[in-house]
C-alpha cells in the first residue's frame, strides 16, 4: 500500500516534465539581401521568438527563406534558427 502514493507522485512529475520539454522559445533570425540595381540598401535582418519544438521551430523558420527577382532586383531571405 505504500507503493501507491510514491507510484502517482512518479507518475505526476514524469508527466509534467515530459510536456515542459516538449515546447521552447526559439530565435529565427532572418537577414534579407538586395543587389542588382544601385542604390539598394546592403541587408537588412530581423528577428522573432517561435514558443514551439525545435523541429517545427526550424521547419516554420526556414521555410520563411526565398529568393526573388523583380525588375532587376534580386532579393535573397536566408532564416536561421538559433
Amino acid at each position: 500500500m505504500k507503493l501507491r502514493p510514491f507510484l502517482i507522485t512518479a507518475v505526476a512529475l514524469a508527466s509534467i516534465i515530459g510536456m515542459s520539454s516538449c515546447s521552447r522559445n526559439f530565435t529565427c533570425r532572418c537577414t534579407i539581401k538586395y543587389s542588382g540595381v544601385p542604390g539598394l540598401p546592403d541587408s537588412t535582418s530581423s528577428e522573432y521568438t517561435i514558443n514551439d519544438s525545435k523541429a517545427h521551430a526550424q521547419s516554420l523558420c526556414e521555410g520563411g527563406s526565398y529568393v526573388t527577382n523583380q525588375n532587376g532586383v534580386h532579393t535573397e531571405e536566408n532564416c536561421e534558427l538559433f
